[in-house]
C-alpha cells in the first residue's frame, strides 16, 4: 500500500503577531481553531510559555502544533534533567525547529505550522519566525497569516515612529491594536485572544482578553497605514 501524507490542513489556526520590545518580546494570537472556514474550536491556546525565557506562537494546521507542543515539552524536560536546571532558549528553540521543519520538508511530509519564537537571549530580546519549509529569520517583528498583510504595516510604522524602542505597555497595546485590526477584516479571527510577554523577570501568558466590536474602529485603523 503507498504511503501518503497531509496535502492540506484541516484544523487550522491564524494570524499571530509578534514584536520586540526594549527589555522583551509580545507575541498574541486568537484562540480560534477553524475546520476548514468554520469557526469550529473556539478555546484552543495557540500560545506556549516554554519556560521563564521562552514563548512562542503558532499558527497553521493545529494537530502538528500539538505534536510539536509535545516534542518540545519533552526537551525541555530532558533539557533541564541532564544539564542541572538549564533553561531551553530562544535562539536555541529556534534552531532546532528550523531544522525539524526543514528535515519534515525534505521527506515530502510537511509539518504544516509557522512560529513565531520569542524571549531573552543573552540578556537581549529575540524574536524569530520559521515555517513548514524551514525557511528561518530573526526580526524585531514577526507576523503569520493574514497578519503579514494587515498588521505587519501598522507594527512597522509604530517601530519607526519609536525609533525601534517600545515599551512594554506601548507594545502590549499594539499587539492589541493588531488583533482587534484582525478581527474586524480577517474572516478566519475570532474575537477572544491571549497575550505571552517575555521579559528579564519572566515569561507569562495573559488572558484570554475579547475584541471590543466596535466597527467604526475601522476608519481609526485605516488612517494608521
Amino acid at each position: 500500500m503507498a504511503t501518503t501524507h497531509t496535502q492540506q490542513p484541516i484544523s487550522t489556526g491564524s494570524s499571530v503577531v509578534g514584536v520586540c520590545f526594549e527589555d522583551g518580546v509580545v507575541i498574541a494570537a486568537d484562540n480560534l481553531v477553524s475546520f476548514g472556514r468554520m469557526a469550529r474550536f473556539r478555546n484552543c491556546s495557540r500560545l506556549y510559555k516554554v519556560n521563564e525565557t521562552t514563548i512562542a506562537g503558532c499558527g497553521g494546521d493545529y494537530a502538528d502544533y500539538q505534536f510539536l507542543y509535545n516534542l518540545i515539552e519533552q526537551k525541555q524536560i530532558d533539557k533541564e534533567a541532564n544539564e542541572e536546571g538549564v533553561h531551553l532558549g530562544p535562539r536555541a528553540l529556534h534552531s532546532w525547529l528550523t531544522r525539524v521543519l526543514y528535515n519534515r520538508r525534505n521527506k515530502f511530509d510537511p509539518l504544516w505550522t509557522t512560529w513565531a519564537v520569542g524571549g531573552i537571549d543573552a540578556g537581549k530580546p529575540f524574536l524569530g519566525y520559521v515555517d513548514k519549509l524551514g525557511t528561518a529569520y530573526k526580526d524585531d517583528l514577526v507576523t503569520i497569516g493574514f497578519g503579514t498583510h494587515l498588521a505587519a504595516p501598522v507594527i512597522r510604522k509604530a517601530l519607526e515612529e519609536k525609533n525601534g524602542k517600545l515599551t512594554r505597555d506601548e507594545a502590549i497595546e499594539l499587539v492589541k491594536k493588531c488583533i482587534s485590526l484582525l478581527f474586524l477584516r480577517d474572516c478566519s479571527a475570532h474575537n477572544v485572544y491571549e497575550i505571552a510577554v517575555v521579559d528579564k523577570k519572566g515569561a507569562q501568558v495573559l488572558g484570554p482578553y475579547r475584541v471590543d466590536s466596535d466597527w467604526s474602529l475601522i476608519s481609526s485603523l485605516r488612517d494608521s497605514y
